[in-house]
Formats: C-alpha cells, sequence, structure tokens
C-alpha cells in the first residue's frame, strides 16, 4: 500500500483501518454468498426427494424427449405465473398435480397430503 509522507504515523494507522474496514464492508456480502444455499427443513427435504424421484426426469433431464420439453420450475412459485400461465399457487399446482395437463400424466392417487404439502415445500425454495 502506497504511504502518503507528510502524513503523521497515526493517519497510516488510521487510513490503513479505514480501508481494510471497506474492503471487508464490500467483500463479506460475496463471500457470505459463497457458502450454498440455505439448508432446507425435513419437510422441504422430502420434497426435495419427491421432486428429484418424480419429477426431474421430465422437468430437468427430459430423458423422455419430448418435444417441447416440460418447462423448467425452479422459480416457478416465486414468480406470479407458472411456466403455463396459470397462477403461481400452491393450489394451482396441487391441480396440476391431480390432473395433469398436455404430456404431464395425473399424479393422483400417488401423493399422500404429507408428500403433496411436501413437495410443495420444496417447490418455495431456490431448489437446491
Amino acid at each position: 500500500m502506497t504511504q502518503v509522507s507528510h502524513l503523521r504515523p497515526g493517519i497510516h494507522l488510521s487510513l490503513n483501518l479505514v480501508l481494510l474496514n471497506l474492503v471487508l464492508l464490500i467483500a463479506f456480502p460475496i463471500l457470505a454468498g459463497c457458502h450454498g444455499q440455505p439448508k432446507l427443513t425435513q419437510q422441504q427435504a422430502q420434497g426435495q426427494h419427491l421432486y428429484a424421484v418424480r419429477c426431474a426426469h421430465c422437468h430437468e433431464d427430459n430423458d423422455l424427449a419430448l418435444k417441447p420439453p416440460p418447462p423448467n420450475i425452479h422459480g416457478a412459485m416465486s414468480r406470479a405465473k407458472l411456466p403455463s400461465g396459470a397462477p403461481a399457487t400452491d393450489a394451482e399446482v396441487r391441480r396440476l398435480l391431480l390432473a395433469g395437463k398436455g404430456k404431464m400424466p395425473s399424479f393422483s392417487g400417488r401423493f399422500t397430503e404429507e408428500q403433496m404439502a411436501a413437495l410443495l415445500a420444496y417447490l418455495h425454495t431456490e431448489m437446491p
């Protein structure tokens, strides 16, 4: 660091501390973001598992080679509308899951109420 020779020694220390605090103030939010996603609750983790085994193979991997591919639903619940244009509400997602739509089959009878709640809780996360 360049020091100004005409300043008193105590001022050098003060300037260094100010610069250090400024660097930490800028760097902390960046470094804090590097710690990954927030930890999931037990219910969200159960929903993550359900999503991985029942949804991701189409909505992420498209392993059935569907055309057009199913929409990526990451972050869908944080928007006003789902990719289909329907409102992004728990009731609408529940309805879509139970009734199916287009190429998406009905999942009626395949989820318990507890599993449905867990899946919806996971869909409200950042979906790590």
